[in-house]
């Protein structure tokens, strides 16, 4: 078995969708980034590709590359999706938590996991998604922006010698 964490932070801004965790969610502001920037699937995607030894989202996809310019990162969590399974691994669960002052996401967190469990191969019960603020705090708290923090549990599929 082996444990990731992922991290990411993403500033808040007009005039962008706000979408977390594949889920486009009502809100005056968005989050800016080269990609989508989900900050939930890319914090996931962290987790992943750091439980398995295989770098970090930006070693896989580059904010310099126009490939990935407002790309969906639910795109990307397919991708390394199919890098675990490459690597012969598959997913035990995964423990999310969105920090954000506004909006809400507890409306949205079931079709967060529906969709996210959907893209991994897994059921939605293998993840759970949680949201705080930060009591006016912060980044999060003076709604600059939203960060979400992953950790993971991968399990090897290849038998050891």
């Amino acid at each position: 078995m082996r444990i990731g964490m992922g991290y990411d932070v993403h500033r808040l801004v007009e005039n962008r969708p706000l979408i977390i965790g594949g889920i486009q969610i009502p809100f005056e502001k968005g989050l800016q980034g080269h990609s989508d920037a989900d900050v939930l699937t890319h914090a996931i995607m962290d987790a992943l590709l750091g439980a398995a030894a295989l770098g970090d989202i930006g070693k896989h996809f580059p904010d310099t590359s126009s490939d990935y310019k407002d790309i969906s990162s639910i795109k990307l969590l397919a991708h390394v999706k199919e890098l675990l399974d490459k690597e012969g691994y598959t997913i035990g669960n995964i423990d999310a938590t969105i920090v954000a002052q506004r909006p809400k996401m507890a409306p949205y967190i079931q079709e967060m996991r529906e969709k996210l469990g959907t893209i991994l191969s897994i059921d939605h019960s293998q993840i759970n998604i949680k949201a705080t603020t930060e009591e006016g705090l912060g980044i999060t708290g003076n709604e600059a922006g939203i960060t979400s923090y992953v950790v993971c549990l991968l399990k090897s599929l290849k038998t050891a010698k």
